[in-house]
């Protein structure tokens, strides 16, 4: 229950909205336990000798009334407290994905998707049950149980002393269910992560699936943790289901009491056939708070149980932390330098780079080539701080990276990663993503957008796409593309952009880089899917798009960084050849053998294409 403090500041914008909730749970409790007196008075008067139509009538709208305002204030009691959870429920799952977004890489590579995925869901409805419906019906349970006992006593403390007797072992009991329950919904939270895990996984490589003709391995793998998931969910089911006839249990044994004695007390005349009505009534209003205790400590138990999984994100901190005082580069310029840098990702103890240093001067072209698993790709993620140095230092215009706003750093940086990703978005909207767009006019896009769809309207660009956006795509040769899209620019992209080719994929990265006019361009094996011709056509527009800014280059191709202004060849993490690329050649070292063995590959595999017959053109006769 402790995890559970941790909830306690989300109250505090709503705290009026709480105090005005748990108010009506006093009054809708008032008008619940007045209902019962109001009967004994109408039961009691019907003895008198001067009863008449006019009192019993006037009992009954009494009846009514304090029905129809009870119902009232519980309608607002359900309305303020279940809304405030509601509320909550969005202020918490908004802080942890804003959390999620201040984590490392690192974080990423050691955490399941699926798990994280379960707590902003499950986790959170059941954070949501706890602060908002549990919180309700503990107040209501404890303002009910007190107003209902102040009642009994006033009709027969006697009477009431024997119904509680065997209520006195219900508190251990509970208490012992709750510390059950709680072990098991973690159990149950755990498999859960693991299933939406197996899902997410599955669904996003669905391809290697259907290739791979694992359709009914994965399937198999799935039935047994659902079935795992279903026998955890049934542990739970069983205690909680052996907990309600517990306490029906010791209800019923009151209410027996309650008829046997009461109606010892009624027969010899100490209280009236009303108070034993009345009576028996209250102790039946006792029940509900017994069953609804144990409600309650069931949805706080699975509350705390998520709350903790929750916490454990939440204290989580970022391995790349932004400095307390971060230096302001007034105007960059995108100078890089590595000094002696050397660098192990997170848990492991090889060194991936190695007393790694060189210099990049603001507008050169920098290609960085070397066999596979040399470290290319580790060193370009440093620059931006995706992961930190070991040791060593690196430097933006003479500053470390490490005493720069990390959002500021990357503003200057635009990356075309190995593996392009893209959103579930127009095409538009991915190629414009971190431009600083008008909001107001997102607004009104989004509102068109809405009003479309409302109409069944067919989906298409608002307006004119953006000239940067335009002219980036021109760039990366994807405009023409674009054009013969079914919606242009208006194309809404599948997850990961499953619906465009591998060069298309790279290109919309590509020109989602370049539209955000970098001062420094990183490019790690971006043109590694498009053809050579299309190769040659965006390396000349990048030629221009290059002036006056500070750009890395990873590729296999020496096409695309023999006219770098420097070339570092990596070999096991260490810088082993540096220059350009005559300097290179004459020296005959690995950059050369690389060299030879690319254009090796590249005769065999132009061979084998002229070898194969030409396919006939549909269009011929």
């Amino acid at each position: 229950m402790n995890e559970l403090r941790t909830i306690l500041p989300y109250f505090r914008p709503y705290r009026r909205g709480a105090v005005a909730g748990l108010v009506l749970v006093v009054v809708t409790n008032l008008f619940t336990v007045t209902g019962p007196y109001l009967i004994k008075l109408s039961i009691d008067g019907l003895g008198d000798p001067d009863v008449t139509m006019g009192r019993v009538s006037t009992y009954a709208l009494l009846i009514v009334a304090a029905a129809i305002l009870g119902g009232a204030a519980k309608y607002g009691m359900r309305e303020l407290l279940n809304g405030l959870s509601r509320r909550i429920e969005c202020d918490l799952r908004n802080d942890y994905f804003a959390h999620l977004l201040r984590l490392d890489a690192s974080f990423y590579g050691r955490t399941r998707t699926g798990d994280l995925m379960a707590r902003a869901t499950n986790d959170t409805q059941a954070v949501r049950m706890a602060t908002g419906p549990a919180i309700m019906y503990a107040v209501n349970t404890f303002v009910s149980f007190l107003l209902t006992i102040g009642f009994m006593v006033w009709i027969s403390p006697r009477l009431t002393v024997y119904a509680l007797l065997p209520m006195v072992v219900l508190p251990p009991i509970v208490f012992m269910f709750a510390r059950v329950i709680h072990q098991r919904f973690e159990k149950i939270q755990e498999q859960f992560s693991t299933l939406s895990t197996m899902v997410q996984e599955n669904l996003t490589g669905m391809r290697i699936v259907r290739a791979y003709v694992q359709e009914d391995s994965q399937a198999h793998h799935f039935d047994r943790l659902n079935r795992e998931y279903m026998e955890r969910n049934m542990d739970l089911v069983k205690v909680a289901g052996l907990f309600h006839p517990i306490l029906a249990l010791f209800s019923g044994a009151a209410m027996v009491i309650v008829l046997w004695l009461g109606g010892v007390e009624a027969i010899a005349g100490r209280i009236t056939i009303g108070d034993f009505v009345a009576f028996g009534i209250y102790v039946g209003y006792l029940i509900w708070p017994l069953i609804a205790l144990g409600w309650v400590v069931n949805l706080f138990q699975r509350g705390s149980a998520s709350m903790g999984r929750l916490n454990k994100i939440f204290e989580t901190e970022p391995a790349v932390r932004p400095p307390e005082s971060p230096v302001r580069l007034a105007e960059p310029s995108g100078a890089i330098e590595f000094r002696n840098v050397s660098f192990r990702y997170p848990g492991t103890e090889r060194l991936v780079l190695e007393d790694v240093s060189f210099t990049a001067d603001p507008g050169q072209i920098v290609a960085v080539v070397g066999p596979t698993g040399s470290g290319k790709s580790t060193l370009v993620t440093l620059i931006p701080r995706i992961y930190d140095v070991t040791s060593g230092r690196v430097l933006v215009d003479g500053v470390d990276v490490r005493d720069l706003d990390p959002g500021e750093l990357r503003s200057l940086i635009g990356m075309v990663p190995q593996d392009p990703f893209l959103f579930s978005a127009t095409i538009e909207e991915n190629i414009g993503l971190g431009l600083d767009l008008d909001p107001g006019a997102e607004a009104s896009a989004a509102a068109a957008q809405e009003e479309r769809r409302a109409h069944s309207a067919p989906e298409g660009p608002l307006e004119d796409p953006d000239e940067v956006v335009v002219e980036a795509a021109r760039v990366a040769q994807l405009h023409a593309a674009i054009q013969g899209f079914p919606k242009g620019w208006g194309t809404l992209l599948g997850e990961r952009g499953v619906n465009l080719s591998g060069g298309e994929k790279q290109r919309t990265t590509l020109a989602r880089a370049v539209a955000r006019d970098p001062r420094i361009l990183i490019l790690d094996d971006a043109l590694s899917a498009v053809d050579t011709h299309t190769e040659a056509r965006i390396l000349d527009d990048l030629a221009r798009v290059m002036e006056g800014r500070t750009s890395f280059i990873i590729s296999h191709r020496v096409s695309a960084v023999m006219n770098a202004d420097l070339i570092l060849v990596l070999d096991g993490g260490r810088i082993v050849e540096r220059g350009r690329h005559a300097d290179l050649m004459a020296v005959g070292g690995t950059y050369a053998r690389l060299l030879h063995r690319q254009m090796l590959e590249q005769d065999i595999e132009a061979t084998q294409m002229d070898g194969k017959a030409k396919p006939p053109s549909p269009l011929r006769d």
